[in-house]
């Protein structure tokens, strides 16, 4: 069974490897223009990049520890409310929350009009356009915050009362318990979830394309739509990759030889401190900023947009575009449950090193860019498309000119979530089954379809739905990957906004925020399960 994983590694390796095979192409042309992009756009590209990431972290870091804190630490009214609520904007797209905001806070919006009529003013100069650089790190800190949150705040909880007690005793101001002790503590869940919160920011397309913030992947995008040029950008996606992965070593070394090892049994659970009074309002004010910023604002302005303009929506063509969707995100999830029902069994049957490394390559998908990922896939299935034609076996571009393009880039992007889930689920189930079964004569096949599988529905089902619902929000991959006039509710969405028709696109934006819904509501109840 090894093989089947190392099979299915090899597949989702290969789009990595078509990039890094133009990093030396000889192509003159290609050399002149990255040449050109170094000398005249990529600095700014580069440092633009720089300033977004370093402002995203921190700000996702401050709210995603805070409210962790609060949540965790400390009793008050509402609380059982936050505990959830505050993963919600997760459910919400950048690239939707973008479209929200920039409607809200424009000159013609209704923050702008307001001041206007307050102060009697015709222009507000002072007024920060929300169409820059500090707009889209707005966006990305707010939207993106719940991954910080929600692993902090599981280091919180599992934290052991004796250290902080300790530091008590000695002297130690809350405050002080807090930074000297706890913190320190919680770092690897907090490095873990700003690491993600950097990824997602490296990866998207929509919200810095619609803030026209010029960042590394709007030059990706630039040198392969605007100048034609693949190779340069393959080379400058390959180079976006390496900065992911130097993300993440530099994490790991600043580390060095560091420790968070939890000593002792934990006797008892962290007692929270009931808060009440002044000291609860400012809980709850402190809680409240981020998931009204985050989910209910952008919501209700995609809502009052879409009643405002209902009569402009095509409902026919809206349908279509829905169709399109579920239709890429069925198949998605389909072969993404296959592959990882495959790939988490082969580790079971033989858990071996050789298996074990096809899935953890098989998972490094999640974290390559959209963006990235569609330029390697691009790049093989092309030769192989010419190659083919070349044979005589099929005419035009029978990969490229397809959905199979667009169905292996969301398989190689999101395999990794629905093989977490199958893995965790499977587990669960002990080794003693597997025995009782192979004792009463039943094959590898028969023990995965008649036993493992009934048993792990659950988490089937939650693995398809994680890769379905990830595929109807995903903009970068779809907008360079899908076929001819097969448009989705991602890029639909793109595309009216970046025509100033937000009341159009407020609908099929919609839609994608409620299928986002669903897993961020599963989520919530299985944190409250655990619990």
């Amino acid at each position: 069974m090894p093989w089947i994983a190392l099979a299915l590694a090899a597949v989702v390796a290969v789009p990595v490897l078509g990039l890094l095979a133009t990093v030396l192409d000889p192509n003159a042309a290609s050399r002149d223009i990255l040449r050109h992009l170094l000398q005249t756009v990529m600095p700014s590209y580069i440092g633009t990049t720089l300033i977004l990431l370093v402002s995203v972290g921190l700000g996702a870091a401050v709210i995603g520890i805070a409210v962790a804190w609060i949540v965790a630490a400390y009793d008050f009214p509402g609380k059982r409310l936050y505990e959830w609520a505050l993963i919600l904007p997760l459910a919400v797209p950048t690239y939707v929350m973008a479209y929200a905001f920039t409607d809200f806070l424009q000159f013609s919006g209704p923050v702008q009009s307001l001041l206007r009529e307050l102060t009697g003013e015709r222009r507000l100069p002072w007024f920060p356009e929300i169409r820059s650089t500090g707009g889209a790190a707005l966006v990305f800190i707010f939207a993106l915050y719940p991954y910080v949150y929600l692993l902090v705040r599981t280091a919180f909880i599992e934290r052991s009362p004796r250290l902080h007690d300790a530091a008590r005793t000695l002297g130690s101001s809350p405050a002080q318990a807090f930074f000297r002790v706890v913190l320190p503590l919680a770092r690897p869940a907090a490095a873990a979830g700003v690491a993600l919160v950097l990824m997602e920011t490296l990866a998207d397309y929509g919200a810095v394309a619609y803030f026209g913030v010029q960042t590394f992947t709007t030059g990706i995008y630039r040198a392969w739509l605007s100048m034609s040029d693949r190779v340069a950008a393959a080379q400058l996606a390959s180079a976006l990759l390496l900065f992911v992965f130097v993300l993440l070593v530099l994490e790991k070394r600043s580390r060095g030889r560091l420790r968070f090892y939890g000593v002792g049994q934990r006797f008892r659970k962290p007692e929270a401190r009931r808060l009440s009074g002044t000291a609860a309002v400012v809980a709850n004010a402190v809680c409240m900023l981020p998931l009204l910023i985050g989910f209910v604002l952008p919501t209700w302005i995609m809502l009052r947009l879409a009643l405002r303009d209902v009569e402009t929506l095509n409902v026919e063509r809206y349908l279509l575009w829905l169709t399109n969707t579920l239709k890429l995100a069925s198949l998605t999830a389909v072969l993404a449950v296959a592959c990882t029902l495959l790939l988490a069994y082969a580790v079971r049957l033989a858990p071996g090193r050789l298996s074990r490394l096809g899935n953890d390559i098989a998972s490094l998908g999640y974290a390559v860019p959209g963006a990235v990922l569609a330029v390697g896939i691009l790049i093989p299935l092309t030769r192989l498309d010419h190659w083919m034609s070349a044979q005589g076996w099929f005419t035009g571009l029978a990969l490229t000119g397809t959905i199979f393009a667009l169905l292996y880039a969301y398989l190689v992007r999101f395999l990794s979530a629905g093989l977490q889930t199958v893995e965790a689920g499977l587990a669960k189930i002990t080794p003693a089954v597997d025995a009782s079964a192979r004792s009463l004569g039943a094959s590898n096949w028969e023990l995965l379809t008649r036993i493992h599988a009934p048993l792990l529905r659950r988490s089937v089902l939650t693995a398809a739905l994680l890769v379905f619902v990830d595929v109807m929000k995903e903009l970068p991959a779809t907008l360079v990957l899908r076929p001819f006039n097969m448009d989705t509710l991602a890029v639909i969405t793109n595309q009216l906004a970046a025509d100033e028709r937000l009341g159009e696109a407020a609908v099929p934006a919609l839609t994608i925020v409620l299928a986002g819904l669903i897993p961020v509501i599963l989520l919530a109840r299985a944190i409250s399960r655990k619990e």
